[in-house]
């Protein structure tokens, strides 16, 4: 319970004292640097997440970091295990990105705040028209050579393993026909919401080899993409089974 007390105290601390530097250089990016404050941006994030990590005791094992390329856009394809998730492809994923989130955690303060310094989009689902205004906005961010991360599930799976997926889901990546990096988690979920305590667990987070989009025929960038994606995660995970 101390250890849980702590991480979670460390996170709102340094999430309200980091703040004033994220606006500051998301502003300084408004005016035409960009490039080097999304790189600062996530250098702070990544930084944060590493040492959120290193506090809880998690036992990483990270692979395949060879496969996310280094420049271009990029369409990370992870399956959703828990709220840890993020955490982790912060921590390890090596270059920004930004996610499509939920419209409610936009009543969350200072979080809000950073999922929309570090590149995030809110999503409500309810508003078809809304909706896809964000999806398009993320196609744009991809096609400008930035990064975005999606869970095709649709939900956490909470320890039930992976989830079919959404073909929708890949809307992203085939509309902007962007290089989809998969990614396999797995653990995540044993490190708080299995107890609701944070746990030292084993975790495994493994970047898959890149599969183009443009690649694909167009008649087969619905389903069987999103099949592909979901046998390469599923293949990973039986690896690292954690």
């Amino acid at each position: 319970m101390i250890k849980t007390i702590f991480c979670f105290t460390y996170a709102a601390i340094s999430m309200v004292l980091l703040t004033p530097i994220g606006l500051i250089t998301a502003l300084m990016g408004m005016l035409g640097l960009r490039t080097p404050m999304d790189v600062l941006i996530y250098r702070i994030a990544q930084g944060w997440a590493r040492l959120f990590i290193l506090f809880i005791g998690c036992k990483m094992t990270v692979s395949g970091s060879e496969n996310i390329p280094k420049k271009g856009g990029v369409c990370f394809a992870s399956n959703h295990c828990s709220i840890a998730d993020i955490l982790m492809l912060l921590g390890y994923a090596g270059r920004p990105f930004g996610f499509i989130a939920k419209k409610e955690l936009l009543k969350i303060p200072f979080l809000n705040v950073w999922i929309s310094v570090l590149g995030g989009l809110f999503i409500d689902r309810g508003n078809p028209r809304s909706a896809l205004k964000t999806i398009n906005a993320g196609i744009t961010r991809i096609k400008s050579g930035s990064s975005m991360v999606i869970f095709p599930e649709g939900t956490r799976s909470r320890g039930k393993g992976i989830l079919p997926f959404r073909p929708g889901a890949f809307k992203l990546a085939t509309q902007s026909q962007a290089v989809i990096v998969p990614i396999a988690l797995s653990g995540t979920y044993d490190i708080f919401e299995k107890n609701y305590r944070a746990c030292a667990a084993p975790v495994s987070v493994t970047f898959c080899k890149p599969i183009n989009a443009a690649d694909i025929p167009p008649e087969d960038r619905k389903q069987v993409l999103a099949d592909r994606i979901y046998e390469v995660i599923k293949e990973a995970l039986s690896v690292n089974p954690h």
